[in-house]
């Protein structure tokens, strides 16, 4: 937490929004890495940083990468990490919220989802009630599994499963270690997939407590602080160009000596 005589305490908020995965301009750890290296930075030894959590899922691989890259700059930083879900964090934005040494969520919440899925369609009878054949060459005898045009195998369906229950363990791992004996109630209804509000999660350990990114902060820095926000930049073609953060900071010092000379009675 950063703080100078003239202005009010800053605690860092990284703003994990999106759906998770790796294509440029989603919630992946290409985009986010180094926001999070920042956050945690600007915490300090012994401080807290807050992860602003608005996900429903995606990538496994880009949850698991988000979190452990978390866990392990948080460690070598020795900062505390809160996880607040807003809206929503269930599947993959749950994945992220289990980096958090505690969860907070708000008592409507969308939270869990601790499941995999998968799927496709099947066009095969399609194409053989227009009279269209499907031609296919391949090198290997799965190399066209899944294949959406041709009729599906008993074999590649058993292949789809085995690959989400390997996939859910993982998800079951991770909640177990980060969770541990937080969780409450029989873990068949805590990982058969299903979601659930925030008190109800609460109720059975996956959530520590209720709230909003507003309270933790102020709980963290005080009744006057306020979120040092890290997310990625909107690109600007002319304001691009400007020093904008030394900008945007001198101004936010002035409004705030101005707001304390002008009293308690202008405060909301």
């Amino acid at each position: 937490m950063r703080l100078a005589f003239w202005r009010r305490p800053r605690v860092p908020v990284v703003v994990l929004h999106g759906l998770l995965a790796a294509r440029p301009g989603a919630l992946n750890v290409a985009g986010y890495g180094g926001l999070i290296d920042a956050a945690i930075g600007a915490a300090g030894k012994g401080g807290t940083v807050v992860l602003d959590i608005e996900s429903p899922g995606g990538s496994p691989v880009q949850s698991d990468l988000i979190a452990q890259r978390i866990r392990r700059k948080a460690a070598e930083a020795e900062v505390r990490v809160c996880a607040v879900i807003g809206e929503v964090g269930a599947s993959g934005g749950y994945w992220l919220a289990c980096a958090g040494d505690e969860i907070v969520a708000h008592a409507m919440s969308v939270v869990g989802s601790i499941g995999v899925i998968g799927g496709s369609f099947g066009f095969d009878e399609a194409l053989a009630r227009l009279g269209v054949q499907r031609r296919l060459y391949t090198s290997g005898e799965n190399k066209a599994r899944l294949d959406p045009f041709s009729p599906e195998r008993p074999e590649d369906v058993a292949f789809v499963r085995a690959l989400l229950a390997e996939l859910h363990e993982r998800f079951k791992a991770w909640v177990r270690e980060r969770r541990g004996a937080r969780l409450s109630g029989d873990e068949s209804a805590l990982f058969d997939g299903g979601w659930m509000l925030g008190e109800r999660a609460r109720q059975l350990g996956l959530v520590d407590r209720l709230g909003d990114v507003d309270a933790v902060v102020r709980e963290i820095g005080g009744a006057r602080a306020r979120a040092r926000l890290f997310r990625p930049r909107r690109r600007l073609p002319l304001l691009g160009l400007l020093p904008r953060r030394l900008l945007r900071e001198a101004m936010e010092a002035a409004l705030e000596v101005a707001e304390e000379r002008r009293g308690p009675a202008a405060r909301f």
